[in-house]
């Protein structure tokens, strides 16, 4: 049986309570904010929802963008993507608004998406004061997301506490500015601490066709089995723009509905790629060029420059490099395309902000194997800057990065050589006091990241590549 919301003496949270009614303390909302600020604090206080995971969930789904009331690839409308026969629907019960204005106006959208959270913390069994700690929301998340399986449940939960902890700052279509200030919280995963971590270096499978890949197998009902290129030659490269997230993306290809699927995913913050369907098998991504390409999905919305980060064309064009000469396709706007040249087709992806000139000159620029798409900055995410690094020879180089904002360390080795070739390769960040910890393996473009709080501490770092190795006394204290 569902379980029913609870009603509070102050929040009739499981009612019927129309937006445009909810009441706001003055602590939650100041006449400063903006409107888009200003519908993120009523709807968090309304619902209590913590204010700063809200927005970071909203952030990690649309980048604050609602599209002008335009639905994601999956379903999706407004800023906190609510999906059509699932969180749309429930949204309206719960805030008496009608689907169109959920769809459309960003102050109903958000509230609608507040309330379906909470619902969701409700049937959890969060009390008001587990309510009131951001780690407890964990499991609500992972359910917002309405992954496949627990797996892409985990990787969706996990990137909007990614988000909080860096922080958020971004602009509204309307202009406004909306932050979040960082915010580290060791979140309570509860049953998802079982599930894979699709971010862990153990993701990475040998039957990948990309090294670099992790491995989420589409739904069988969204590609053909094949043996291409023995049956059909692979001549193109085909890139698209998902509309939708990462996790969203990964999670709709896994849906048997879609009736859709591309061979690879990247991330937009990191360049992250997921495999979803081995290159042998045709994807149904590209109509009339299924047969014929292989299909590369950038997350991302084509009328939102915001995600076409430096990092995505990086990795995209490395991936896309690789593919290339494992089939012998030229390098060149003829074989690498948008899904907008394929023939018969409706779509205008990757759109006008996809920057042709410097993906291609990535893709032509790294031939040989010579460039590493990622940088430490790339690999520690969003804030990190170096602050010391060491030369690992000519194999590569190990970099100690440090993020002002929550006081974290981050260390990454960036190799040099063998580069998308799986060689032995470390990094390790030690704060003094603690355990070192350290990520080792076979990797074909880095190690770590590694990770550590060591605000008033003094830390060790090094790594390995190749035959060199690095190792500090400890150092960067304070």
């Amino acid at each position: 049986m569902r379980a029913r919301l609870r009603r509070s003496a102050v929040l009739l949270t499981g009612a019927l309570i129309p937006a445009s009614l909810l009441m706001v303390s003055p602590a939650a909302a100041t006449s400063a904010d903006g409107p888009v600020s200003a519908a993120f604090a009523r709807a968090a206080a309304t619902y209590e929802v913590p204010r700063d995971l809200l927005i970071s969930l909203a952030y990690a789904e649309t980048h604050l963008d609602g599209h002008d009331g335009e639905p994601s690839a999956s379903g999706g409308y407004g800023v906190m993507h609510l999906v059509a026969s699932r969180t749309l629907e429930r949204a309206a019960t719960l805030t008496d608004q009608p689907v169109a204005e959920l769809k459309s106006d960003d102050a109903a959208n958000i509230a609608g998406g507040a309330a379906v959270l909470r619902a969701l913390a409700d049937e959890a069994g969060l009390d008001a004061a587990a309510r009131k700690d951001p780690a407890r929301w964990y499991g609500a998340i992972a359910r917002y997301g309405g992954a496949a399986s627990a797996d892409v449940a985990r990787l969706y939960a996990d990137t909007v506490y990614d988000l909080m902890a860096e922080g958020v700052r971004a602009t509204s279509t309307g202009g406004e500015s909306v932050t979040v200030k960082p915010r580290a919280v060791e979140p309570d995963r509860g049953a998802y601490a079982k599930a894979k971590d699709l971010d862990g270096p153990s993701t990475f499978a040998a039957s990948t066709d990309y090294p670099q890949a992790a491995w989420v197998p589409a739904s069988t009902a969204n590609y053909a089995v094949s043996s291409r290129p023995t049956s059909d030659k692979i001549d193109r490269i085909v890139v698209h723009v998902a509309q939708g997230s990462y996790a969203g993306t990964i999670s709709w290809f896994q849906n048997p509905a879609a009736k859709v699927s591309s061979h690879y995913v990247v991330r937009s913050s990191d360049g992250a790629v997921t495999q979803m369907v081995r290159e042998k098998d045709r994807a149904f991504h590209a109509g009339e060029y299924n047969r014929r390409s292989v299909g590369i999905e950038h997350e991302g919305f084509v009328d939102n420059a915001t995600w076409f980060t430096d990092a995505m064309y990086r990795s995209s064009a490395a991936l896309t490099r690789n593919i290339a000469d494992r089939y012998g396709i030229p390098k060149d706007r003829t074989h690498i395309v948008g899904h907008n040249q394929v023939p018969g087709t409706d779509h205008t992806d990757p759109g006008g902000y996809w920057n042709w000139t410097t993906f291609m000159r990535y893709v032509t620029g790294g031939s040989g194997g010579t460039t590493n798409p990622h940088t430490p900055e790339s690999v520690c995410g969003s804030g990190y800057k170096v602050i010391d690094s060491a030369a690992l020879g000519t194999a590569g180089t190990v970099h100690l990065l440090y993020n002002s904002a929550n006081g974290n360390n981050c260390v990454a080795t960036i190799k040099k050589t063998s580069i998308g070739t799986a060689t032995a390769t470390s990094a390790y960040l030690e704060v003094q006091g603690k355990a070192r910890v350290t990520d080792s393996g076979s990797f074909a473009y880095y190690a770590g990241p590694i990770r550590a709080a060591a605000a008033g501490k003094c830390v060790k770092w090094g790594g390995k590549a190749g035959s060199a190795v690095y190792d500090s006394p400890f150092e960067h204290c304070g």
